[in-house]
């Protein structure tokens, strides 16, 4: 006994503790809350690429989205570029793209052609496009008498003028076919400058027909300066070089000779009526005034011959059924060569300077 406690253990082991080498029931081993770590840690590791890889998918979708809808623009884009240059070849071939075609005339006929909107150098009721339509209906042998539907509140004198000068031309030159007019919602001014040249002027009864009158309009700026602090600086060759200039204050003999402008223009308006009816016009102190009046009311004071349409004047004064349209329509290269800063600039140009012997 006494040499079994006298004995020492080896160096370096240690001694086994005897409480903590007794069994306690119910206790964890010891190893337990080391190796509940190691799981966590392990776990969490593997938790941390399956974040990211969602993260990178997610990415990747975003991505695939986003270069097919730039896929998709872009096809469009090239079709719509594709569409403009073919319309554009069409146009410019001549070709009447989305215009009524003329039916070849085969039989005796009423020939038709329009002028409907503002008399201008450009546009669908220009001299040159009613004129040309109106030569070709003239020239066909097979059109028994030509129709002018007028729906037009006037515009250019000269345009009007060259086209009153081409119907008398045409009339004499052609004396067998006759050319009415047939008025639709209005024909004023400049419109009714041209239906003078017809041979008998037909209306509905709610029609507006008339104003024969010219007009000058503009702007006058010089108050609104004034409060702007602007000033103005013209410098002119000519003493009446800033004629009606609306910068600047209005000077009394411009505008005397600007009335007697307006006065010779009006002057050949009422030339050009008095002899276009003759002794049907019943004149009176209001007829050459710039007032407007009714279909019903303008067959009284001699303005118009009667009711009629395309379609009456045809039946009951031509004698036949058939109406063939001879109108120029405008095509798709003209539509393609009206450049938006042109018209916004012409625009301007048309509301801030004066615009001389307008028939409106």
């Amino acid at each position: 006994m006494a040499n079994d406690e006298m004995r020492e253990d080896p160096p370096g082991v240690p001694r086994p503790d005897p409480v903590a080498s007794e069994a306690t029931p119910g206790a964890a081993p010891a190893a337990a809350p080391a190796a509940s770590l190691g799981e966590k840690a392990k776990s969490a590791a593997s938790a941390e690429p399956a974040w990211e890889r969602k993260a990178i998918e997610q990415l990747a979708f975003a991505a695939l989205k986003e270069q097919k809808a730039s896929r998709r623009w872009g096809i469009f884009f090239k079709l719509l570029t594709f569409a403009y240059i073919t319309i554009l070849i069409i146009g410019v071939a001549g070709l009447p793209f989305f215009a009524k075609s003329k039916v070849p005339a085969d039989k005796k006929h009423a020939a038709l052609v329009e002028l409907h909107g503002v008399i201008e150098a450009t546009g669908e009721a220009s001299a040159d496009r009613i004129t040309n339509a109106l030569a070709s209906a003239f020239k066909d042998e097979d059109s028994v008498g030509v129709i002018l539907r007028i729906n037009s509140p006037g515009g250019s004198p000269v345009q009007s003028g060259i086209v009153y000068d081409e119907i008398k031309r045409l009339r004499a030159k052609y004396p067998d076919k006759p050319l009415h007019v047939v008025v639709e919602d209005i024909c004023a001014s400049g419109g009714y400058y041209i239906a003078s040249a017809a041979d008998k002027i037909f209306v509905d009864k709610a029609s507006i027909i008339g104003s024969i009158g010219v007009l000058m309009d503009g702007f006058g700026f010089t108050g609104t300066m004034e409060k702007l602090g602007v000033e103005r600086r013209l410098l002119t060759a000519g003493t009446n070089k800033a004629f009606m200039d609306p910068f600047s204050p209005v000077n009394e003999q411009h505008q005397a000779f600007t009335k007697s402008l307006l006065a010779d223009i009006h002057g050949q308006f009422i030339d050009v009526v008095k002899k276009g009816r003759g002794k049907r016009l019943k004149e009176t102190p209001d007829t050459f005034s710039g007032l407007m009046w009714t279909g019903a009311k303008g067959i009284e004071m001699g303005l118009a011959d009667g009711y009629g349409t395309v379609d009456s004047v045809a039946r009951d004064v031509f004698k036949t059924e058939s109406v063939i349209d001879y109108t120029e329509k405008e095509n798709i290269a003209d539509r393609l060569a009206t450049r938006f800063g042109a018209q916004v600039g012409g625009v301007i140009a048309d509301r801030v300077a004066p615009r001389i012997g307008t028939l409106r």
